[in-house]
C-alpha cells in the first residue's frame, strides 16, 4: 500500500514529482532537464558520481589520455612542426590532465548544475517498488520513497561483460574504468576484444609505452567497413601492439608474476594486466523490475518514444534499452523522452511519426560514431554490407582522402580513405564512413545528408570550402558520377587534382 506524498514515517520520508529519473549521467540529466523545460516537476536518483560513467569513466577520461599523443603525433607529420617537437610523451602530464578534466572524480559541478536546472537530487540506491514508485536507499540507511504522478526514466546505462573464460574473473581483470582512472601505467598490457574500447585503449597504452597484444576473436572493429579495422590494425603494429586477431581466448590466470592467457591456437600471452573490452550489459539487477514483472538483468525494450510496452508510466533510456550505446545517442533519447513525458502529462499532440519531436528515429540507421584511432574512424549509417542486408540497391564509392589538397597540407603522405553508400532507388546517402588524421569532423555532414535524406543532386550545391578535406565529398560525388547510370572511374586524374592544387 503506498504511503501519502509529503508524510514522514520514522526514517522513510514520502516525496512526489511528476518524472523520477533513476540514474545521473548525462542521459538521466538530459531527461530531467527536457520535463522541467516542459513544466515538470522532476528528481534524479544516484548513487555514484552525477554525471556519470561519460564523465568520470568513459568518453571523456578515455579521449583525454588519447589526445595528447594524438596532438604530438599531428604535430611530427608538418614540416616544420615536426623539427621544433623534441622529446617523448610525457606520461605523467597525460595523466595529470586527465585528472583535470574529470574534475578529480568530484561531482560537485555536476551536481550544482542540477540544482540550478531546477532538479531535485537524491543520492542513494534506487528500486522500483511499485507502479511509478521508487525507494530510495540512502548511505546512512534512512529511505525516502518517491511517487511519480506521470512517469519513471531508467537511466541506469550498462557494464563491463565479464565472458565466461575459465580464470578471468578470479585474475582480477581491469574494465574499461581501470583502463581510463590508472595512476601508473604497466609495462605489459593484455587486451581481449577488439571494439572500440580495445582498439583505443591499445592506441592509449602503446602510445604510453606499454608492451600491448590485444586478442580478439574477429577482426578489429568487426561492424564497420572492413577497410577501417585494416587501417588501425595497420598503425597499431607499426606501434608495436602485438595483434591475435580471429584467435579465443581459453583460459586466464594470474600468479606473483603477472597474468596468463591461453589462446585458442594454443599460444600463450603473458602481461602485467589484462583488460577486457568485449560488450556491455545492461545495469538493471537490483533495481526492482521484478516488482512490476520484467526481468532483472534484462535490456529493457522501447518503442521509439522510449516507452517500455505495457506500461504507459516507464521509460528506458540511454544504454540499458539497447539501441545505440553512446553517449551522444543517448542524449538524444532523453531529449525525446522528456519532451514527450512532459507532453503527454500536459495533454499536448504527442508528435511520433518518424523524424517527429517526439521519438528517436536516427537510432535505426543514422548513428555517428567516431573510434579515436590513429587514424581516427568516423562513421554514420549503414555500412555497404548492412545496405545490401536490408534489401537496398545500392552503389558504393571510394575515395582516397590523400588524394584531395587540403590533405596534403594537413600533413606529409595523408593516407586515409571515405566510402559512400548510396541508395540507388532514392538517390541518398545511407552510409558514410571515413578513416585517416582528423576525420571525426567530417561525419556531420555526413549525418545531416542521411537525416536530411538529401538527393545526391542537392548535394552538388554544397560546395566544400578550398583546400579542406571536406573536399572530398566533392569528390566522392565526382567518382559517383552526376545523373549518371555508371559508376565514374573513381580517382581524379593527377592532371586535374593539379590544377585543382593551383587554381583557388
Amino acid at each position: 500500500m503506498r504511503t501519502e506524498p509529503g508524510t514522514d514515517t520514522g526514517s522513510t520520508l514520502v516525496e512526489e514529482f511528476d518524472l523520477i529519473v533513476l540514474g545521473g549521467g548525462a542521459v538521466g540529466e538530459n531527461v530531467a532537464d527536457r520535463a522541467v523545460q516542459g513544466g515538470l516537476t522532476s528528481v534524479i536518483v544516484e548513487h555514484e558520481l552525477v554525471g556519470g560513467e561519460c564523465s568520470y569513466w568513459a568518453c571523456m577520461p578515455s579521449k583525454a589520455l588519447l589526445r595528447s599523443q594524438a596532438a604530438l603525433e599531428a604535430a611530427r607529420r608538418v614540416p616544420g612542426a615536426a623539427e621544433a617537437v623534441a622529446g617523448e610523451l610525457d606520461v605523467a602530464a597525460v595523466l595529470a590532465r586527465r585528472d583535470r578534466v574529470v574534475g578529480n572524480w568530484s561531482d560537485a559541478g555536476q551536481a550544482d548544475w542540477v540544482h540550478g536546472a531546477g532538479i531535485a537530487l537524491v543520492r542513494g540506491h534506487g528500486r522500483l517498488s511499485g507502479i511509478r514508485e521508487v525507494t530510495v536507499t540512502r548511505a546512512d540507511g534512512s529511505t525516502v520513497v518517491l511517487v511519480a504522478r506521470h512517469a519513471v526514466a531508467v537511466a541506469t546505462g550498462s557494464d563491463p561483460l565479464i565472458p565466461d573464460i575459465p580464470g578471468l574473473r578470479e585474475a582480477n581483470p581491469w574494465t574499461s574504468r581501470d583502463a581510463t582512472s590508472v595512476r601508473q601505467v604497466p609495462g605489459r598490457l593484455a587486451i581481449i576484444g577488439g571494439g572500440v574500447v580495445a582498439a583505443e585503449m591499445a592506441t592509449a597504452y602503446a602510445g604510453f609505452g606499454a608492451e600491448v597484444t590485444l586478442i580478439a576473436r574477429g577482426d578489429l572493429l568487426d561492424g564497420m567497413e572492413p577497410f577501417a579495422g585494416e587501417q588501425v590494425a595497420d598503425s597499431l603494429r607499426e606501434r608495436g601492439v602485438r595483434l591475435l586477431l580471429r584467435t579465443g581466448t581459453t583460459r586466464v590466470a594470474r600468479d606473483a608474476s603477472g597474468v596468463t592467457l591461453e589462446t585458442s591456437t594454443g599460444a600463450l600471452v603473458h602481461a602485467d594486466e589484462v583488460l577486457v573490452a568485449t560488450g556491455r550489459v545492461p545495469r538493471t539487477v537490483g533495481i526492482g523490475l521484478e516488482t512490476i514483472g520484467l526481468d532483472p538483468g534484462s535490456w529493457l525494450e522501447t518503442d521509439d518514444t522510449l516507452r517500455v510496452p505495457g506500461f504507459d508510466w516507464l521509460y528506458a533510456v540511454g544504454d540499458v534499452n539497447h539501441r545505440a550505446l553512446l553517449t551522444h545517442q543517448g542524449k538524444y533519447q532523453a531529449r525525446a523522452a522528456g519532451d514527450v513525458i512532459a507532453a503527454r502529462a500536459n495533454g499536448q499532440r504527442v508528435s511520433d511519426a518518424p523524424w517527429g519531436a517526439h521519438v528517436a528515429t536516427a537510432d535505426h540507421r543514422a548513428v555517428p560514431q567516431v573510434t579515436f584511432t590513429d587514424p581516427e574512424v568516423a562513421s554514420v549509417g549503414l555500412t555497404a554490407a548492412a545496405a545490401a542486408a536490408a534489401g537496398l540497391r545500392t552503389r558504393v564509392v571510394d575515395y582516397e582522402i590523400g588524394w584531395v589538397a587540403g590533405a596534403s597540407l594537413h600533413a606529409e603522405g595523408y593516407q586515409g580513405r571515405a566510402r559512400m553508400v548510396v541508395d540507388e532507388g532514392r538517390s541518398v546517402v545511407v552510409g558514410a564512413t571515413f578513416v585517416g588524421p582528423d576525420v571525426a569532423e567530417l561525419v556531420q555532414a555526413a549525418t545531416i545528408a542521411i537525416v536530411g535524406e538529401v538527393p545526391l543532386d542537392r548535394l552538388w550545391h554544397a560546395v566544400p570550402a578550398y583546400p579542406t578535406i571536406s573536399e572530398v565529398w566533392l569528390r566522392l560525388l565526382e567518382a559517383y558520377g552526376r545523373g549518371s547510370a555508371e559508376p565514374a572511374s573513381g580517382r581524379v586524374s593527377d592532371d586535374a587534382w593539379l590544377e585543382a592544387s593551383v587554381v583557388v
